[in-house]
């Protein structure tokens, strides 16, 4: 990660900032209805296991838990795929 990133929250200011990588993989995708005319996606993920060097590397590292989304626009939803593992960067705001 460049140690020049730029300020979240809209400030256009650059400064460093220390991050958190973690490695999630998508557990189960659900769809529930939002409104009479709407649905989201319900997406799970949970971290990974040692089943590569990588994982096993991100298994030992990374904050345990699972992160749940609900996703109202569908495009966005379906980047995700059942068993795809994703990089989940937490950066302070």
């Amino acid at each position: 990660m460049n140690p020049q990133t730029p300020v979240a929250c809209g400030v256009s200011q650059w400064r460093k900032i220390m991050s958190v990588r973690a490695k999630f993989v998508v557990v189960s995708i659900a769809r529930e209805k939002w409104s009479t005319d709407k649905e989201t996606q319900k997406i799970t993920l949970k971290p990974v296991v040692g089943d590569s060097e990588e994982n096993k590397t991100f298994y030992a590292y990374t904050p345990g838990g699972q992160i749940e989304l609900s996703v109202l626009n569908a495009e966005a939803g379906n980047q995700f795929e059942l068993g795809k593992e994703y990089y989940v960067d937490f950066l302070k705001c």
